[in-house]
């Protein structure tokens, strides 16, 4: 995102607080992301998360507070969300990192949200959030002297970059939910960057092999909360260590996330409300109108009557690529249970995918290239490359199989050992 004074600045009612300004620092952190989908640039070095003590709550059980999580159905609120990650991805030969392999590339005004998900996958962030039922929703990805918002009200999607005064418009067919398209929709990954959503993909994966307990209370954004302790069991190869999800003693919605890895030093993810109101917000915060002189992008209005049946198939090619896809995707396989699951993908052929620049294709091509960053291995099932970071790690064979998990490089050795 451009860190560039904004050329005009909507002035829309969301902020109530005074607009960042080139007077406050930021800080920047290196650390490239490749999994995930989280957070970029840090805004003050002030802790967000101040605590006051701990408060003095009843007693609960982990079953009666999940419950009270699975329950909570809080539907309007507003506040600030701090999003700290910190994979540790390796950087690329010549510098650079894998982060910015999907990033928006330099120069491009665009406002849409694809050109700046990336940006979200490193250091710190951030956000002011609203919603207002599944119909209204407002993310700001607040920046030294700039913001990025998102606008979702009914079937219209706004996004705006105040950095290079450019904005993105979508608007929904009124048969679009019948149709499946999503262009009414806030996308996904802004969506999953708040406290709730992650804590329900987490609980939605407990099995056997977690250990759940409430771990003490703490006060999070001015508010009581219960600490719920999640973690792998004895003995896992898991790279994870901790994840303590803050839930409020009052309504049971999470109120901050974190993970914690089993190297230990700082967490992982760490994510968490720094102001939160369950009230209702004001409907002039889900209003927006791209200020003077604003770039505009329309995203293309699909017909799907005027599709023709073989689209793809003859100017495109699409049905070979979507063949491939599928033979690629039929060699997914996940090996082990819970939190030592690895995830193991055989590309047809046995062949990696073409990667060096001069189109060089066959065993051994992708895993010569990853040499630069990776560390070599070597087991009964042959010779490899292992990236690592501090959560995801991926073994990519010289024969072209990867298998990937958040487990340590011994487990993937392992299990690429047991596929021999």
């Amino acid at each position: 995102m451009a860190r560039i004074r904004p050329t005009q600045v909507a002035d829309d009612g969301f902020w109530d607080e005074e607009r960042p300004s080139r007077g406050k620092k930021a800080a920047r952190y290196a650390a490239p992301v490749a999994v995930a989908g989280i957070a970029a640039a840090t805004i003050g070095l002030v802790p967000a998360l101040a605590s006051t003590g701990d408060p003095n709550l009843p007693k609960i059980s982990a079953q009666e507070l999940i419950s009270k999580m699975a329950a909570s159905d809080a539907q309007q609120m507003s506040g600030s969300v701090k999003i700290t990650t910190d994979l540790g991805i390796p950087s690329l030969p010549g510098g650079g990192s894998l982060a910015d392999l999907g990033g928006a590339q330099g120069g491009d005004a665009s406002a849409a949200p694809e050109s700046k998900l990336m940006e979200l996958i490193s250091g710190s962030h951030t956000l002011r959030v609203a919603t207002d039922g599944p119909a209204k929703q407002r993310v700001s990805i607040v920046e030294n002297a700039a913001e990025y918002s998102m606008i979702h009200n009914g079937d219209e999607i706004w996004a705006y970059d105040s950095g290079s005064n450019s904005a993105y418009h979508a608007t929904a067919p009124k048969d679009a939910k019948a149709k499946g398209d999503h262009r009414r929709e806030m996308p996904k990954d802004l969506r999953d960057a708040t406290p709730q959503e992650m804590a329900k993909t987490l609980l939605s994966s407990v099995d056997d092999t977690t250990d759940v307990t409430v771990d003490g209370t703490s006060r999070v954004a001015g508010r009581d909360a219960y600490d719920l302790l999640v973690k792998p069991k004895q003995n896992s190869d898991s790279t994870i260590g901790s994840v303590r999800i803050a839930v409020d003693a009052d309504n049971g919605v999470p109120l901050k996330f974190t993970l914690s890895p089993k190297s230990g030093g700082k967490a992982i993810i760490d994510v968490g409300f720094t102001k939160v109101d369950f009230g209702k917000p004001k409907a002039s915060t889900f209003d927006f109108t791209p200020p003077k002189g604003a770039k505009v992008t329309e995203e293309p209005k699909v017909d799907h009557k005027d599709v023709p049946k073989d689209f793809g198939t003859k100017d495109f090619k699409g049905s070979k690529d979507f063949k491939d896809a599928q033979g690629a995707l039929s060699g997914l396989k996940v090996v082990g249970e819970g939190w030592d699951s690895v995830a193991r993908l055989d590309t047809p052929g046995g062949a990696a995918a073409p990667t060096t620049p001069g189109g060089d294709s066959g065993p051994g091509a992708a895993s010569g290239l990853l040499g630069g960053f990776g560390k070599e291995v070597k087991g009964k099932f042959g010779s490899g490359t292992v990236v690592s970071t501090r959560l995801v790690n991926a073994l990519i064979t010289d024969d072209g199989k990867v298998f990937v998990g958040a487990v340590d490089k011994d487990a993937l050795v392992k299990a690429a050992n047991a596929a021999k």
